[in-house]
């Protein structure tokens, strides 16, 4: 028996989905990976990854040239068997921001069903502040929706969302009450909002959806904007400041499980052959897990 729960199976990976996409830009440029859908699944299948994530625009992409039934099957023959889709935001406003929202929210909805997704992710980018009522009165109503598709919606917590800490995102989802709805963290959000690991590992595994974790600066250097440190410096486990492997102990300790998925936003990547990026975040991120008891 190891004493890794990754290599001993215990716990699975999930490849996020910026940590894949290769060239793919987030919110400035194609944020449709280059590298075909299969070759993605393939790879992080014999890496050792039993998950995989797919960003809304790269969903529309790759039905270009696959199916929703052929990507199932694609999936299904390589044991990626942990799904994630993101990333839905304005689905708590009005107008034609919600239509849009709406839209794409039936997207996401039909090929979570299709592909049996372990869960799709939502939030907001844009600080869009919005009164709690209305907040868990539309939380509710997304997972009640979601419900009959078979689908389970993860409320990411993070910086310049339209809540920014884990006492209203708690509030929000237990406000709701919905069996499938919850709350991801991120590693990178838990260290810049400054929650403590003790209250991430307080959570109740009920309202945990989704972890991943990744690795960067405790402060950003000066001179450097927030969207620059974001999008371009979050970094591989191990290869920056912080303490990954106290973050994992913390949810391990509190019941959590996994999927843990692993996202990474470095500019540097986005030139890398595929199969480099995948063994990099496999052997970075399971390394973490060693001597976990």
């Amino acid at each position: 028996m190891s004493d890794n729960p990754v290599l001993d199976g215990s716990i699975e990976l999930l490849g996020s989905y910026w940590t894949i996409a290769g060239a793919a830009i987030p919110h400035t440029g194609p944020e449709y990976s280059p590298f075909d859908f299969r070759d993605r699944v393939e790879t992080l299948a014999r890496v050792g990854f039993k998950g995989m994530g797919i960003w809304h625009a790269d969903l529309e992409h790759i039905r270009k040239t696959y199916s929703l039934a052929e990507m199932k099957r694609i999936l299904d023959d390589n044991g990626i068997r942990h799904l994630e889709l993101e990333f839905l935001g304005d689905w708590f406003v009005d107008g034609e921001e919600r239509a849009a929202s709406d839209r794409l929210r039936a997207t996401l909805l039909e090929a979570s069903a299709a592909l049996g997704a372990h869960h799709i992710k939502v939030g907001d980018f844009f600080g869009k502040t919005t009164p709690m009522p209305r907040l868990i009165d539309e939380f509710g109503s997304l997972c009640e929706e979601a419900a009959g598709f078979g689908a389970t919606i993860g409320f990411e917590l993070l910086p310049g969302g339209m809540i920014e800490t884990l006492e209203e995102s708690l509030e929000m989802v237990e406000g709701a009450g919905a069996d499938n709805g919850g709350i991801i963290l991120d590693l990178w959000h838990v260290v810049k909002l400054q929650v403590p690991y003790a209250d991430a590992a307080a959570l109740h595994p009920r309202w945990l959806v989704h972890v991943e974790i990744n690795d960067g600066f405790l402060e950003r250097p000066t001179g450097m904007d927030f969207v620059t440190e974001v999008t371009q410096y979050r970094n591989f486990c191990g290869r920056g400041e912080f303490d990954v492997k106290g973050f994992v102990k913390a949810i391990w300790d509190a019941g959590f499980r996994g999927p843990v998925g692993i996202e990474v936003l470095r500019k540097e990547i986005r030139d890398w052959p595929l199969d480099l990026i995948v063994n990099t975040a496999w052997v970075t991120t399971a390394a973490q897990f060693e001597g976990l008891q």
